[in-house]
């Protein structure tokens, strides 16, 4: 049945309204999802202050939000497995299972994919941040009722940081070094310590991430605006993590990485060319690996998240109604005060 619904839209930078909209009819083989929370991402905030992240920029309006869950309001027709009022965590991603990655197991950079809350297709794909939504049963994954909404919408940046930490090899007894303290950073050191790395250390310029890094387990955690990353740091990391987004955390991090290490870029930096160290690289002969999205590994990540191995809501310092969404992003944007902030049904 068709139903009315309310999404909050990026339209321009700073420009982000929730809008009334009417949904159509659930169509066969689709999934309708109540919302029930939403993880507020880093993207999220790019596009909110800027329409854009990176080289994805909105052309249209875009309902934001890939870090979901909610419970299934209604089946199209020809979909098993699932049942009105299922709780899941939703992939936000729709890979084509045949081009060429995806036969590779790489399905994160599948050509033909579509990516909830995202201007890297035209049309743009609509993410969840909105009263109900729309997936294939494929992205969703049921979870059980002792899981929190909040909790599950943050399997999705748990996926990331599993694909990141994997890229970065076998932790067993690593010295690690993630660069910076967002949700991102602190979820990677805390699965690059669940993998079996000897030392964390995390490096940030802000006092509330290096708090929340302490918190969870890093040592050393160091704050780059008054110290000295190599002195800190005493033995060079055998993998960094830059997690910034920033060309400075990306060059602190070739910097600080041992002879014949390993850096991960997770970040998500500007468009267009930028200065790296690249003769470092060479010189060093770092491995120097992109981490893109994640592939399939989402079960896994809810099923780290359900058990109890990787508490995500540990992260979790606001929490607003889906209806105070423009606040809500401007909190998320204010490192001082939040480093992950959930939007709930009510």
């Amino acid at each position: 049945m068709s139903i009315d619904a309310r999404a909050a839209k990026i339209f321009a930078p700073e420009d982000l309204r929730l809008v009334d909209e009417r949904l159509d009819d659930v169509a066969p083989g689709m999934v309708r999802i109540a919302f029930g929370a939403g993880g507020i991402c880093g993207s999220d905030m790019h596009y909110f202050r800027h329409a854009r992240t990176g080289d994805f920029v909105v052309t249209s309006p875009l309902t934001l939000g890939h870090e979901v869950a909610g419970t299934i309001a209604e089946l199209g027709a020809g979909v098993s497995g699932l049942a009105v009022g299922d709780r899941v965590a939703v992939n936000p991603s729709r890979w084509c299972g045949t081009c060429g990655p995806c036969r590779e197991g790489r399905e994160n950079l599948c050509e033909n994919i579509y990516f909830m809350g995202s201007a890297s297709k035209t049309p743009h794909m609509a993410g969840g941040f909105a009263s109900y939504f729309d997936a294939v049963p494929a992205q969703c994954v049921v979870i059980p009722d002792g899981v929190a909404m909040e909790a599950a919408a943050l399997a999705e940046p748990l996926s990331v940081c599993m694909h990141a930490v994997a890229r970065g090899g076998d932790m067993s007894g690593r010295q690690v070094l993630v660069m910076g303290g967002g949700p991102i950073g602190l979820l990677t050191a805390m699965v690059a310590r669940h993998r079996g790395a000897a030392r964390v250390a995390l490096a940030d310029i802000a006092a509330g991430p290096l708090a929340f890094a302490a918190q969870v387990g890093c040592d050393p955690v160091i704050d780059v605006s008054k110290e000295d990353l190599s002195t800190a740091l005493g033995t060079p990391p055998d993998v960094v993590f830059e997690a910034t987004g920033s060309p400075a955390g990306l060059n602190a991090a070739i910097r600080a990485v041992r002879r014949g290490g390993t850096v991960v870029q997770i970040g998500n930096l500007a468009a267009g060319e930028l200065p790296i160290l690249a003769n470092s690289i060479m010189s060093k002969e770092i491995d120097l690996k992109g981490s893109f999205r994640f592939g399939n590994i989402f079960h896994e990540a809810v099923g780290l998240i359900a058990d109890g191995t990787i508490d995500v809501t540990r992260l979790i310092t606001a929490r607003r109604p889906l209806e105070e969404v423009v606040p809500a992003f401007r909190l998320a944007l204010d490192r001082s005060q939040s480093v992950k902030v959930i939007l709930t049904a009510s």
